[in-house]
């Protein structure tokens, strides 16, 4: 605002000199400095803003950097499932991991295990069973345990009148199984009900008993499977139907 006023002035002294009559002439040296102060007013440039400058005063957008979300995978299963040192049904079971149960998942061993932590240590869990979530492009792939060595149990048998079962009339049947242990290298038993895993159970297990729906005329077949790290047997087949 003073440079402005200050050429206005400098351009009205300017003005009046020259309509002054010719005796009454302005001092030269006042005229002269008159017309600089004039040229000094029209050579100001007043600078534009840096886009660098504090403030970023001329609007240019300032580009953001976004940092890469993270997640830990877990896994979850829809059923209990058994989570064992390997993968596949011969290796031992560490624990069984339930379905209210959120686990980590530490590994991954392909085409379908994934390899978590739980309260009872690490384990292999079955991707057949499993629900992941999470960012597993920073999951490390594994190699399998060695092969289990040793050889598979001995075979449970069933004893004379090894099973009983007793059928309702409303077409439920009660049913109980007793077998020999045989082995002292058996992981557990698994309880086979028409070709079906159904149950399985520690090692030194003798007894299975379980309620059914049986109706006349129909048969159920149970086989005693025992199993270790290096493979498993089964026993012969216990039949029986109701009337």
């Amino acid at each position: 605002m003073k440079k402005f006023l200050g050429l206005c002035l400098a351009i009205t002294v300017l003005i009046s000199s020259c309509n002054l009559p010719a005796a009454g002439a302005p001092d030269p040296q006042i005229a002269t400095a008159a017309a600089l102060t004039v040229q000094a007013a029209l050579n100001v440039v007043t600078p534009l803003a840096s886009p660098t400058s504090a403030g970023n005063s001329i609007g240019v957008p300032t580009k953001a950097i976004s940092t890469p979300t993270y997640s830990q995978p877990m896994a979850s299963v829809g059923e209990v499932v058994n989570c064992r040192t390997g993968p596949g049904a011969s290796y031992e079971r560490v624990t069984q991991i339930l379905p209210a149960e959120s686990v980590k998942i530490i590994g991954f061993f392909p085409p379908n295990y994934w390899v978590v932590s739980t309260k009872d240590g690490e384990c292999w869990l079955s991707g057949e069973f499993t629900t992941p979530v999470g960012s597993f492009a920073v999951i490390p792939t594994v190699t399998a345990p060695p092969t289990p060595t040793g050889g598979a149990p001995d075979a449970a048998t069933f004893p004379k009148n090894g099973w009983t079962f007793f059928c309702y009339d409303n077409g439920q049947s009660d049913i109980s199984l007793k077998w020999n242990d045989n082995s002292s290298t058996e992981t557990g038993y698994r309880v086979i009900r028409n070709g079906d895993m159904i149950a399985e159970l520690p090692a030194n297990s003798t007894y299975f008993a379980e309620t059914i729906t049986l109706l006349s005329g129909q048969s159920v077949a149970y086989q005693i499977q025992a199993y270790n790290q290096s493979g498993e047997t089964n026993s012969s087949t216990a039949k029986m139907s109701c009337p």
